[in-house]
């Protein structure tokens, strides 16, 4: 086996100074976008009864986030009486596409799906609907209205002035502070980068020395966050689009030296993130509750099924919940214990 780059090795011996541990890839969705109408389920799925199968799409499961999104999907449609197939397509727009056309090929009732682009995944959705089964979005938006029956994701915006609005109150109004951003083609990363200056731009003696896009990933930003420190040791913050890239900054930080010294606060309420706030590593966290949002969308999806009606208008939110060392025990696998 051949020897890991110096920057993978770096990251794995900050990791291992942390009671993190374990990595996390990025969760983030899409954004809202122009009317473009689809064509209406065929008379196949207009009203029935409930069973058949439930097709369930998300991101890798090596993601707790989307994990439990999935699980939580499976265990609801199952207990409503469907069959269901749970895949990942990696975030990748053409194993998404490919999943997309078997779930049609075995005329499935329903499609949960957190997509792998709010552009990409416009017409295979489109595609699934024109042939009669109705898709059920969450987490990320596509870029289009009128297409998908439904759009649930987490309030975005509300979640990140949340949070922004905590790390404000831990700097005390003022400092030096880095942002980690997630992939341009996702617009969580911007509408979360918007969330944080909307409360952070009301406080002029905080000055953001660093944006960086992570693309969601912890290596990523381990290594970002490792060359800013390089460049100044005079940072007083770190507020990252999601907690994976939270934690990246976390090992970067605690490997030369400056966690103690340094506010970091991220976005999704991960079993991880939530552990580096109970040891004091991360100040705050925003909370999605993916389960939840997992499992309206099941129970959407039957009363579709049933009454061939959408029981809900099609853009759904969930606000999240700010996580930190006060009330960090009352939290599970993202949602509330």
């Amino acid at each position: 086996m051949s020897a890991a780059p110096r920057p993978a090795r770096r990251l794995l011996v900050a990791l291992s100074l942390l009671a993190t541990g374990s990595l996390l890839a990025a969760c983030g969705g899409g954004g809202g976008g122009g009317e473009q109408k689809a064509a209406a389920p065929s008379s196949a799925t207009s009203a029935g009864t409930a069973g058949g199968l439930i097709a369930i799409i998300t991101p890798s499961h090596d993601n707790p986030f989307f994990k439990a999104e999935a699980d939580a999907a499976k265990t609801k449609a199952e207990a409503l009486g469907y069959e269901t197939s749970v895949a990942s397509h990696d975030d990748d727009p053409n194993k998404q596409s490919e999943l997309i056309d078997a779930a049609i090929s075995r005329k499935a009732k329903a499609i949960i799906l957190d997509n792998a682009g709010a552009d990409a995944s416009i017409g295979p959705v489109r595609k699934a609907v024109t042939g009669g089964i109705p898709v059920f979005l969450i987490d990320r938006e596509i870029n289009a209205t009128g297409v998908a029956t439904a759009q649930i994701v987490s309030n975005n915006a509300q979640g990140a002035q949340l949070v922004a609005q905590s790390f404000v109150e831990k700097m005390k109004n003022k400092g030096n502070y880095v942002e980690l951003v997630g992939k341009e083609s996702d617009t969580n990363a911007s509408v979360r980068s918007k969330g944080f200056a909307d409360v952070i731009s009301q406080y002029p003696d905080l000055k953001q020395v660093a944006k960086e896009s992570a693309n969601w990933d912890q290596q990523e930003a381990f290594t970002k966050m490792e060359t800013i420190i390089q460049k100044s040791r005079d940072i007083q913050g770190v507020i990252a689009g999601n907690d994976t890239m939270a934690l990246g900054a976390v090992a970067a930080l605690k490997a030369a030296g400056l966690l103690g010294k340094v506010t970091v606060v991220g976005f999704d309420g991960s079993p991880d993130a939530i552990a580096a706030v109970k040891a004091g590593q991360m100040h705050a966290t925003a909370l999605q509750p993916a389960a939840l949002g997992a499992q309206s969308a099941v129970e959407q999806a039957d009363q579709y099924i049933k009454t061939g009606k959408a029981s809900k208008e099609e853009k759904q939110s969930i606000d999240c919940e700010l996580v930190t060392a006060e009330n960090a025990d009352d939290y599970g696998v993202f949602a509330r214990k």
